[in-house]
């Protein structure tokens, strides 16, 4: 049995319900239940057939909606682990960074290239991270009260999946010294992310300890299933680049969140138009269980 959800960005009509379900006939599916509207914008379609051409059909449903299709067994995840930057968070901590040090344009370039893939991220990391050398560690500090917000529903997510009892991690290619705030006052239980060198009060324009990079990413994964004895399958990832691809891929449901374009081909689910709680709808989660501080 598979589950197709809709998550609308406004308010999911009867009528684009039912065209979903005329997509999902026409790609060949054994439609078994449709169920109600949920919050004026979430819906479940469930059914027996083909899931890639269950995905293409709903693909051309016209409209501002997000969908989803998946196996009915395992729907509601017991780990999930999360990228930050433009992910958990609105923006990208070493652009914001840059800005102090009046790099902001020049770095920034640097990160769009390789969150599309189209560079070497340890490299381009260090690159960067090089070029914030001797700006005073106070920056830091000004950066994360002045620049970092965090993502709609961000709050909502974590907290209502650790209430139920799943493993929370943020993991990220930027640094401890955001990613540990970050996660703490989001609610995750473990965070783990690259550590900025510091001397005398400045940055020294290096790294300290192994890089944080796509593979570490998916190596966490792993790892953090099998000390919970969870098989991959019930694990939700979510990310935006092109570092986030493995972890992404290796996920029972790996989402791409307003992502690149590289990220979003690599993801079971793709939200382009809702914010983080359409990670809640698509594992049957309703507003009515959510749990924020």
């Amino acid at each position: 049995m598979f589950i197709a959800t809709l998550i609308a960005a406004d308010q999911l009509e009867k009528g684009e319900l039912s065209s979903a379900v005329d997509r999902l006939v026409e790609a060949g599916a054994q439609i078994s239940q449709v169920g109600d509207i949920r919050d004026h914008k979430a819906a479940d379609i469930f059914f027996e057939g083909d899931l890639d051409l269950a995905r293409n059909g709903l693909a051309k449903v016209e409209a501002a909606i997000d969908y989803a299709v998946q196996s009915a067994e395992n729907r509601e995840k017991k780990l999930l682990i999360s990228d930050m930057d433009s992910t958990m968070i609105t923006v990208e901590c070493i652009d914001e960074l840059a800005d102090y040090a009046g790099l902001k344009d020049q770095i920034a370039e640097i990160t769009e290239r390789a969150m599309l893939g189209e560079l070497d991220f340890e490299e381009a990391l260090r690159g960067r991270v090089a070029l914030l050398a001797g700006l005073g560690i106070d920056a830091i500090d000004k950066c994360l009260a002045e620049k970092v917000e965090f993502m709609p529903g961000a709050k909502i997510l974590v907290q209502t999946m650790a209430a139920r009892g799943a493993k929370t991690i943020l993991v990220s290619g930027g640094f401890t010294q955001f990613a540990e705030p970050v996660a703490q006052q989001i609610g995750f239980a473990m965070v783990e992310a690259n550590i900025l060198s510091e001397e005398q009060g400045k940055l020294t324009g290096t790294l300290a300890g192994p890089v944080v990079d796509a593979q570490r990413k998916a190596e966490l994964l792993k790892e953090s299933a099998g000390a919970a004895g969870l098989a991959l399958d019930q694990c939700l990832a979510v990310g935006d680049g092109a570092n986030d691809i493995p972890m992404i891929a290796l996920a029972g449901m790996g989402v791409a969140y307003h992502a690149k374009p590289k990220a979003a081909a690599a993801a079971n689910v793709s939200i382009q138009y809702n914010d983080l709680t359409a990670l809640l709808y698509l594992q049957g989660i309703a507003s009515a269980d959510w749990v924020s501080s």
